[in-house]
């Protein structure tokens, strides 16, 4: 009897960690294409973007506020340069003014329908922060002006959020929980949340990628794709997501829906919006788990492929196109 109650809970654990990690489509195999010529412009926009906030401005946070600052305005500009009024959300933080910003792009047909791309742009105390989070902000801009076309339903919001980095992480004055209570409080209608999270880093090589247990058995040892990451209630988010990226991206492309307490799985931005009740997926490079340079000074532009990171937000641009026009 002891065997066959075994057996059902293997059977059981079995079932939940296939319905957790199947997704539509089949993911890109192979080497990265050569870029063509809107990929080619991608990457340039995203290495200039990168080496100005992890090259130029360097560290950002509140024991660096000069690079903190630099950092809002150099977003704010960016945004400003590509024709989008940008807001200025401001709240306190041990005495001093800090600010998320965001700008959008009015849908036609269901504009009260919003679907939200966010990044943070400070970096951990010490750090330039590159990959951690300069790439992101950098994907961020390049979708803002890749995306400034009218023709969507849907509204597609811009949003680069502060004080994401310890000590603020999973605290009230985390930048990300302080917007999306706000989007609650105003009752805004944030159907879809992307948390752009460390994507710049990619390896070919042999155990180049870790994963918390039991992930490891059903994911590959190479860290030469990008994560869609969700909890259970995002689960549909996740895979259409994932289904619409895999149909246009040249990259390898991993997804999973799981509990939000796994390790890794609420690490970033998108946790606060769960905590507000919206649907929201983390596209990452998985981070500590694949990136050496992770949280230390050694976190600059010269360590990111910028080829793989065009071919991300190609296909990042169309997932947006896609999920703007239809259903989510």
């Amino acid at each position: 009897m002891i065997w066959m109650v075994g057996f059902l809970v293997l059977a059981a654990v079995i079932a939940a960690l296939a319905f957790m990690t199947a997704m539509p489509g089949a993911s890109y195999r192979g080497p990265p294409p050569p870029l063509g010529p809107g990929e080619a412009a991608i990457r340039r926009a995203l290495e200039r973007h990168v080496g100005v906030l992890a090259g130029e401005i360097g560290e950002r946070n509140l024991w660096r506020p000069e690079g903190l600052e630099a950092g809002r305005r150099y977003i704010a500009g960016a945004l400003e340069g590509l024709g989008y009024p940008v807001r200025h959300r401001d709240y306190e933080v041990w005495g001093r003014r800090v600010f998320n910003l965001d700008a959008e792009l009015p849908g036609r047909g269901k504009p009260e329908q919003i679907i939200l791309l966010g990044a943070h742009y400070d970096s951990v105390l010490g750090c330039p922060g590159a990959g951690d989070n300069a790439s992101g902000v950098a994907a961020l801009l390049e979708l803002a002006r890749m995306l400034r076309e009218r023709g969507m339903a849907r509204t597609i919001r811009f949003a680069a959020f502060v004080n994401e980095e310890p000590p603020f992480f999973f605290t009230s004055r985390m930048g990300s929980v302080v917007y999306a209570r706000e989007q609650r409080r105003s009752g805004a209608r944030l159907v879809a949340m992307f948390s752009l999270e460390t994507i710049g880093y990619f390896s070919d090589r042999p155990g180049s990628q870790r994963y918390p247990f039991p992930l490891s058995a059903l994911y590959p040892d190479r860290g030469c794709f990008v994560a869609f990451v969700g909890n259970l209630a995002s689960g549909n988010l996740v895979r259409r997501s994932i289904g619409a990226f895999r149909r246009y991206a040249a990259l390898p492309s991993e997804g999973i829906a799981a509990p939000g307490y796994l390790p890794g799985v609420f690490w970033s931005d998108h946790w606060a919006f769960w905590r507000q009740g919206y649907r929201a997926v983390m596209i990452t490079d998985t981070a500590p788990f694949r990136y050496p340079f992770y949280h230390t000074p050694e976190d600059t532009p010269d360590k990111l492929d910028y080829d793989r990171m065009a071919h991300l937000v190609a296909g990042l641009a169309e997932v947006v196109r896609h999920l703007a026009g239809g259903a989510v």
